[in-house]
């Protein structure tokens, strides 16, 4: 991996996104497994801000989801309700698990 914090971090070789940079996690949305990058960081972010209901934290759920991933418009229903799902297990100690580990990716390389 090349490149530093500052112009970040990529592939020496291909030029590209690193594999240990990409942060993908699957879930189940209609039916078929689906990677989605960044959604642990996803929702913590929202859970950390306390949006008050269903619809407000589907609704930014799917706004950071977008930023980093490709929604299809004709699944949009199908994701909604698998993000929400997502968020809704989430447990304390799955957040303290979170944060643990995204405080560990931000502490600097040797």
């Amino acid at each position: 991996m090349g490149g530093d914090g500052k112009d970040g971090y990529y592939c020496t070789i291909c030029g590209g996104i690193s594999p240990d940079q990409v942060k993908i996690k699957k879930i189940v949305i209609d039916g078929k497994e689906t990677g989605i990058d960044r959604l642990d960081w996803i929702l913590l972010d929202v859970y950390r801000r306390n949006f008050g209901n269903d619809e407000t934290i589907t609704d930014e759920l799917v706004k950071r989801v977008r930023q980093f991933n490709y929604i299809p418009t004709k699944k949009m229903a199908e994701y909604r309700a698998a993000l929400l799902r997502e968020f809704k297990m989430l447990r304390p100690d799955d957040i303290r698990l979170m944060e643990q580990q995204m405080e560990k990716e931000v502490e600097p390389r040797a």
